[in-house]
């Protein structure tokens, strides 16, 4: 099965040579989510939780926009900034992926891109 990049309409655009989700083999690939607003395409100014909610939240609409949802997530990375924040964000995370709960890894990052606090990125099957 070739790749193919699929367009989804009200996420954040990306901001450098990449795709914001590709599809290969049965499987999505969903690049590194931030807290962007997908309407103004602004950072969100906040602390962790109105960035994590906010990188969810894209996360989530980039996943209905090819037809998935969060249940369909097999594998995230989450990328922090400060691993002090691991309680709030891993609260907040269970929020949004419930049950499901796919394989994880979680990395502190020396910096993200933009200043922002926290990143995901996830491998969705169909």
């Amino acid at each position: 099965m070739p790749k193919t990049i699929p367009e989804v309409a009200g996420v954040p655009a990306p901001f450098g040579p990449y795709s914001v989700v590709t599809e290969a083999n049965g499987f999505v690939f969903v690049s590194g989510q931030v807290a962007i607003d997908p309407v103004t395409q602004e950072r969100i100014t906040g602390g962790i939780e109105d960035q994590t909610h906010q990188a969810m939240r894209n996360l989530g609409a980039v996943l209905r926009g090819v037809g998935l949802d969060y249940d369909d997530i097999v594998k995230t990375t989450l990328f922090l900034a400060d691993m002090a924040d691991y309680p709030t964000v891993n609260e907040i995370y269970s929020e949004y992926v419930g049950e499901a709960r796919p394989a994880r890894s979680t990395i502190q990052a020396a910096a993200l891109p933009g200043g922002f606090l926290f990143e995901i990125d996830a491998v969705a099957a169909r």
